[in-house]
């Protein structure tokens, strides 16, 4: 069975938290490295260190731009002015800090927020060192962006020049998730919500709503689920969205399901939360699911031996259960509850064999999913013969079996054994067997 990325966005979600916590969940962090040296992009270096957050050790990826480049939408005291609170204090482990500077002489430097539009980051992209993959989640990402960017602005997507978007740190982000994401081979991954919160932030137009009107657009577009929490400030950002919207494979989690790895990706913003992304992967449990009906009849005035032919008959068209509680119905009469057990499609033919044998003149009936166990007949030598026994795989992986009812009577009748010693034999043989 292959994993599931499960990306819990209690916190939000941002792009430097999606990549630190794909980095502390696996990701190859050399080959992340390789790529972002052959962006063909200026002025920044990446910090990837060990930070606590709420006494929590989480890994912090950081995109450190030079003051040519540097992105105020990105800066809280910019965000929320100056008397709101900064950057958390980070514990960081020296021995895992890593800074990269990337400079491509050549390159023009502008003393302004460099506009970009998507052919300009379809050229960055098709140079830097990534697979395919990589690059065309990259491209997907951009593009979602550049969709929820058109729209907000009223203008055609051709039109759309991204600021912060296309500042130096935002590319940088996308790039480094496409590879970490692309790195790890997932195949499926479940976002359940996005938890934001509410009030305005200032960016580069003035103040803006949250959520801000291109992460508004993006939960839109793609059906993303979102819950509003009372948290003052912005938790996901308009990267953040697409990364869930483009990676986003359901919104439901596995019944059941075991974990096989947790990665703690930290942000940068201190609020009344912890500015964490926990990412999982995890691996549902091997259980089927499918839908059966139960139908429901109750008889006070029909006798035993009705009974029991009217059960015959139902096991006989396939009935998966039959069974009848004793009650009591009005006037203190006792009486049976039948009880049916059966798939959707042999609803008529139960309701036609419990009218015609038994004396009821109504019938309950529902639909009910159940949850079962995998399994399997397989034949088993005993000194006594051949047994059928029934295998079953729980969540867990391990084995079960159950030797058949019938093989168990037909042995001990036949070697003139008691049944239980019987029963018990082929039990030993079976787990002898695994």
């Amino acid at each position: 069975m292959e994993d599931i990325l499960y990306l819990e966005c209690g916190s939000g979600i941002s792009g430097d938290m999606t990549v630190a916590a794909l980095l502390d969940l696996g990701a190859d962090q050399k080959k992340l490295e390789q790529a972002l040296k052959s962006l063909p992009v200026d002025g920044f270096e990446i910090e990837i260190k060990r930070v606590k957050k709420s006494g929590l050790d989480a890994c912090d990826f950081s995109v450190k731009l030079d003051k040519a480049h540097e992105n105020h939408d990105h800066n809280m005291e910019y965000l929320h002015g100056s008397g709101h609170a900064h950057e958390e204090h980070n514990h960081t482990c020296h021995e895992h800090e890593h800074t990269h500077t990337y400079e491509h002489l050549g390159h023009e430097h502008s003393h302004q927020h460099q506009h970009r539009g998507m052919p300009e980051i379809e050229k960055i992209l098709r140079e830097a060192d990534m697979t395919a993959a990589a690059r065309s989640l990259a491209l997907k990402i951009f593009r979602i962006l550049a969709q929820a960017e058109a729209k907000a602005h009223g203008v055609s997507e051709d039109q759309v020049h991204f600021h912060e978007v296309g500042a130096v740190d935002s590319i940088v982000d996308i790039a480094a998730a496409a590879v970490c994401l692309d790195n790890l081979q997932i195949k499926e991954v479940i976002v359940p919500k996005l938890c934001e919160g509410r009030g305005f932030v200032r960016c580069q137009h003035g103040l803006l709503p949250v959520p801000v009107p291109a992460v508004s657009n993006i939960v839109q577009a793609h059906g993303l689920k979102i819950h509003i929490t009372e948290t003052e400030g912005e938790l996901v950002t308009p990267t953040g969205a697409a990364i869930a919207a483009a990676i986003q494979t359901g919104d439901q989690l596995p019944e059941s399901f075991s974990i096989r790895k947790i990665g703690l990706g930290a942000g940068k913003r201190t609020y009344d939360c912890p500015s964490l992304l926990r990412a999982m992967l995890i691996r549902a449990e091997e259980t089927e699911k499918d839908k059966i009906c139960r139908l429901e009849a109750n008889m006070d005035d029909c006798t035993g031996e009705a009974l029991g032919y009217a059960m015959e008959k139902l096991l006989n068209a396939g009935a998966r259960d039959v069974s009848y509680t004793p009650v009591f119905m009005k006037k203190n009469r006792p009486a049976y509850q039948l009880n049916v057990i059966c798939v959707p499609e042999d609803v008529q033919k139960m309701e036609q064999i419990i009218f015609r044998e038994t004396t009821t003149i109504g019938i309950r009936k529902m639909e009910m999913e159940r949850t079962v166990l995998k399994r399997q007949s397989k034949k088993v030598m005993t000194p006594l013969g051949e047994a059928i026994v029934k295998e079953c795989i729980l969540p867990d992986g391990t084995k079960r079996s159950y030797p058949e009812y019938n093989s168990v009577s037909v042995l001990a009748e036949y070697n003139n054994l008691p049944f239980q010693e019987v029963f018990q034999m082929i039990s030993e043989r079976s787990e002898i067997n695994e």
